[in-house]
């Protein structure tokens, strides 16, 4: 399995994980609410939105949720509701990238410092981890009854660069600027991805053993229990071991 493709199959888990506590549906909202106040409630004219609601679908949230969520991002004097991200690095040099959407900043960078410095990590400044992480579109999206030879052309032709089916999923990587191309090309052919997300992806990793690894670990979830926080990307070596502990 390739480095993009594990990853994929780690927020996929998680994404299982998340649903069960329910908290992969505000995530969604968030992203809804955020869309449509920037680019109006369409999807039509609305990629960011049309992105959020393929994602919804991917998660099996009701239509109705969908809609309610619409229709905040739309009232006057709502939440709100701001994108904002934090850098630094849980022990052993493990770089942890943490992504937000709050209504109030000066909460959410509290609750961010307090959870580094808790558990031995250390807040950084902005642009710190540039060097470590890369923007990837990354898509996951059941194999199902896709004809595995037509579907890797027709997705490489839309700008690929990594595809690998696992577990009867195929997690797709483009480069940033052909995440847009993917999501279009994947419309054209009726398929709607479990998820489809601009993540950042480490380029190198640090590699502990299994016990101090886990506790890294602890720590990123104790980062994605904050409701303010949207996504978590670490470089911390993801063996098959570690994997395994997931399922």
């Amino acid at each position: 399995m390739s480095g993009h493709s594990k990853w994929a199959t780690i927020k996929r888990k998680k994404g299982a994980l998340d649903a069960k506590r329910s908290k992969i549906f505000s995530k969604i909202i968030k992203d809804i609410t955020i869309a449509v106040r920037e680019g109006g409630p369409d999807p039509e004219g609305n990629p960011k939105l049309r992105l959020a609601i393929a994602n919804a679908k991917g998660a099996s949230m009701p239509k109705d949720n969908i809609l309610r969520a619409i229709n905040k991002g739309s009232e006057k004097g709502a939440d709100n509701l701001t994108e904002t991200t934090y850098e630094g690095y849980a022990p052993h040099g493990v770089a942890v990238f943490v992504e937000c959407t709050t209504d109030n900043q000066q909460r959410t960078i509290s609750n961010i410092r307090a959870i580094f410095n808790k558990n031995g990590g250390r807040l950084g400044t902005n642009g710190s981890l540039s060097h470590i992480f890369e923007r990837k579109g990354v898509f996951s999206l059941p194999a199902d009854d896709l004809n595995q030879e037509e579907f890797e052309m027709a997705v490489i032709d839309a700008g690929a660069e990594d595809i690998d089916l696992e577990d009867g999923y195929f997690n797709i990587t483009t480069a940033m600027e052909y995440f847009g191309p993917m999501m279009k090309r994947l419309e054209e052919m009726n398929i709607t991805p479990e998820s489809a997300q601009l993540e950042r992806i480490p380029v190198t990793t640090v590699s502990l053993d299994k016990e101090t690894a886990k506790k890294v670990l602890r720590m990123i979830e104790i980062f994605e229990e904050d409701d303010d926080v949207q996504n978590v990307y670490h470089n911390l070596e993801m063996t098959d071991e570690l994997m395994d502990e997931m399922d």
